[in-house]
């Protein structure tokens, strides 16, 4: 008999003609809100940027943001977190003291981590410090040296082919490095009935002004936590407000006793631009996560890919490491760096769009679903098929697609509720919708010709508004 399943005891659940149009709308239109409310915030991977998008996620919630302060030169397993960056002013100015390159006009004008410079240079000097994108030169780039001190500005390239030769050039750049704190922020959501087993959100902090890569996956995580805080569920949640790399290394170095709790994990990012839907696997390939996640897909009828994992990419790499090899993959629309806009300054509020952030929260939520419905069924009847017609059965689940579709959802449910055969399960070896095979199973289940097994536990899965 199958073990530490899921006991459904409420009506409640993910329903999916319960997602109104005004759900979606007003979804997206708050998700974009913060996103502009976050977007001038020069954030990197430590700092008082971090600290300030902390605050200002917590202020859309009504949850308390555990925020957690780790110092420089704590070791976190091969790493060690680095020093604090700050950045107060920078500008390239001209001999006629013009500001020609100014950070508070364009927080990514300047390399992130850029150690404190000031001084005046020619043109061939400040060459070797000036960053572009000659095939989009009216798009400034996003470049980082996080930990090799130096400094340098990024400009578009029709800015960088005005400069003279015969100019001297004021540099300034008023940042610090020193002795700090990197800075993380969680909710915890505790399950139902004191379950402990985990559903791990997480998205990365430290991108300066950029909408899709960044912003974005906050923005979903933060109206999801705050979804599911106004709503019964079974898994503890826990959301983790990260920064890129080092904030998942130092996080998992901080908490290697909880993660044996993660049964399920996603990692969120560059949700709201209008490319499909892409998902990376966990590096287990077949974890419930991944499963769930393609058959959401599978049949929600919009465009989409699965990719497998690859140790490149989001903080899913530290997570699916082979000393954690966590069940988490990588939910985004346009995959990082196939589309034109990653990490420059067209990554901005007109990149992403209210219908295409509420379409990604959707699509999470109808996995999670899945997830918290994902139970375990024994026939009471095994011994051949029992008799539905003279207990009403057949044409009796309203709502499905259409008759034939709810009788086979009957069907293969009996057949293969044997104790071993998840929902998923039955609806992958089907070829039926999830919520098809879910309807069936409750449905047989109130006729008494299912049972749960009795060590599962009891759950209450979502409602979706």
């Amino acid at each position: 008999m199958t073990t530490g399943a899921n006991t459904l005891t409420g009506a409640s659940r993910l329903n999916l003609a319960d997602i109104s149009g005004d759900f979606l709308a007003q979804s997206g239109q708050e998700m974009h809100r913060l996103i502009a409310e976050l977007y001038p915030i020069c954030r990197s991977i430590t700092g008082d940027g971090v600290r300030e998008t902390l605050a200002g996620i917590a202020r859309h919630v009504s949850l308390p943001l555990d925020i957690q302060e780790v110092p420089t030169g704590t070791p976190a397993f091969d790493w060690t977190v680095p020093q604090e960056w700050n950045i107060r002013d920078a500008y390239i100015k001209n001999s006629r003291g013009e500001r020609l390159v100014d950070f508070h006009a364009q927080n990514l004008h300047v390399v992130g981590y850029s150690a404190p410079v000031h001084l005046r240079l020619r043109l061939d000097e400040l060459k070797e410090h000036l960053f572009t994108l000659p095939d989009y030169p009216d798009r400034i780039p996003y470049r980082t040296s996080y930990y090799k001190e130096s400094w340098g500005f990024c400009l578009t390239h029709s800015q960088f082919v005005t400069l003279s030769d015969d100019e001297e050039y004021e540099v300034f750049i008023d940042s610090t490095l020193a002795p700090g704190h990197l800075t993380y922020g969680e909710w915890f959501l505790p399950g139902t009935n004191g379950n402990e087993e985990e559903i791990l959100i997480s998205c990365h902090v430290c991108h300066p002004s950029l909408c899709n890569d960044n912003l974005s996956g906050i923005a979903l995580a933060a109206h999801l936590a705050e979804y599911l805080n106004r709503h019964p569920h079974y898994y503890t949640y826990r959301f983790v407000f990260i920064p890129g790399t080092i904030g998942s290394i130092t996080w998992l170095s901080r908490n290697e006793d909880k993660v044996g709790r993660i049964k399920h994990g996603l990692v969120v990012t560059g949700v709201g631009d209008a490319g499909a839907i892409t998902y990376k696997k966990s590096r287990r390939g077949d974890a419930e996560i991944d499963r769930a996640m393609q058959n959401v897909l599978k049949y929600s009828g919009a465009a989409h890919q699965i990719i497998d994992f690859y140790p490149f990419g989001y903080d899913e790499r530290q997570y699916c490491s082979p000393g954690f090899n966590l069940p988490v993959g990588c939910f985004m629309r346009s995959r990082h760096g196939h589309y034109s806009e990653y990490h420059t300054s067209a990554d901005n509020l007109d990149f992403v769009q209210p219908p295409f952030l509420a379409d990604s929260l959707v699509k999470i939520l109808e996995v999670l679903n899945v997830l918290e419905n994902n139970v375990y069924y024994q026939s009471l009847n095994p011994k051949c098929e029992p008799q539905l017609g003279k207990r009403g059965l057949y044409r009796a689940m309203g709502g499905a697609s259409n008759e034939k579709m709810a009788e086979m959802a009957l069907l293969w449910v009996l057949n293969l509720a044997d104790g071993t055969h998840s929902l998923l399960d039955m609806s992958n070896l089907s070829g039926l919708p999830f919520e098809n095979i879910r309807q069936a199973a409750t449905l047989l289940a109130q006729h008494d010709l299912l049972e749960m097994p009795a060590s599962d536990a009891a759950l209450i899965s979502l409602q979706v508004d």
